[in-house]
């Protein structure tokens, strides 16, 4: 089963850079292009009533300046990923993400 870090891992390379944040507190200066992150879901498959496997989902947060940003292809990309929606919030483009990991 991938960890968290593995994930982390994987949204930096496909960022191309370090600017992705796990639940980041509201205090935190981030940098932008970024992604924000956390755990939207636990899916748990079940064998006699007994769970046997969870699967987390989790809720990415692509943010960026630029409208035309790659950053919304690079990660719709990313195997089990796939897009909610976006929206625009203080100047900054959002774009929502939920990936099975």
């Amino acid at each position: 089963m991938a960890s968290r870090t593995d994930l982390q891992t994987l949204l930096e390379s496909t960022l191309g850079s370090s600017n992705v944040y796990f639940q980041p507190p509201p205090s935190l200066q981030m940098g932008y292009p970024c992604i924000v992150y956390s755990r939207s879901d636990i899916d748990t498959a079940y064998a006699a009533n007994l769970p046997y496997k969870l699967t987390n989902e989790y809720e990415l947060i692509a943010i960026d300046s630029d409208p035309d940003s790659d950053i919304p292809d690079n990660l719709a990309a990313l195997p089990r990923c796939a897009f909610s929606r976006a929206y625009q919030a203080d100047q900054l483009n959002h774009y929502v993400f939920t990936i099975i990991f």
